[in-house]
């Protein structure tokens, strides 16, 4: 569904990514980890279209993104949750929600796409009128995970998604990714603390400064290499 091939890209003259290659099938949660400031999230910025392609190819479902706009990008079904909320708080749930079909095609279902939403996420539907501000940190994300799917999302690249949460949030926000991939959109999902995803995880990237180092599911990589290597004590 995607490929990303020999992709080199960073800020200004500065390189972050060099010559990263991975590869997501349609219908799976694929998960990119790895030491904080590596260029994860720079990877995310750099398939939504947010940051210059330097040298390298994306393609999603056959067609080539670079030089792609970050709105054509997400008519194309590639949708980018980034880390944190980033919600209109003063806003409530539902309008949240309709602004994540602002594109045209996704306005004309936008009644459909909603019910589907709130079928994901009886919560927010509970919550519909409430202002997005007055959210407790799980519900904010799913806030998000739904905003995404309003899009007619065909992939969602969902950004350290358990940040700040507490343990038992961090269940159900994983829980809730995991139905995602599973019925609406793949996942290619950014997370520091594998732990929080090796129960849903497909395939594992590891990224060290700027270049995928390993891969494999979490079978083939090992427990060794995701602890010591990588993930200093948190894998336990």
């Amino acid at each position: 569904m995607l490929e990303v091939r020999d992709l080199s890209a960073g800020y200004g003259a500065a390189t972050v990514l060099q010559d990263v290659s991975i590869s997501v099938d349609e219908g799976k949660i694929v998960v990119v980890t790895g030491p904080n400031g590596h260029g994860k999230t720079t990877l995310l910025r750099v398939l939504s279209g947010l940051l210059p392609v330097n040298h390298g190819e994306i393609a999603f479902r056959g067609e080539r993104l670079n030089g792609r706009s970050a709105a054509t990008i997400v008519a194309h079904g590639l949708v980018h949750i980034p880390q944190g909320d980033l919600l209109f708080v003063d806003l409530t749930v539902e309008q949240n929600l309709f602004m994540g079909a602002y594109l045209r095609q996704a306005w004309k279902a936008r009644r459909e796409r909603i019910r589907r939403v709130y079928e994901l996420f009886p919560r927010l539907e509970e919550r519909r009128t409430q202002q997005a501000r007055t959210l407790s940190g799980g519900e904010r994300r799913m806030l998000g995970i739904g905003r995404g799917l309003m899009s007619n999302a065909k992939m969602l690249m969902v950004d350290e998604p358990a940040l700040g949460l507490a343990p038992v949030l961090v269940q159900e926000v994983y829980a809730t990714l995991e139905r995602v991939a599973r019925s609406e959109a793949t996942v290619l999902l950014v997370e520091e603390t594998l732990a929080n995803a090796k129960g849903i995880a497909d395939y594992v990237y590891l990224m060290d400064t700027g270049r995928i180092v390993h891969q494999g599911t979490m079978a083939e990589l090992g427990a060794d290499v995701l602890a010591s290597t990588y993930l200093g004590n948190k894998e336990g």
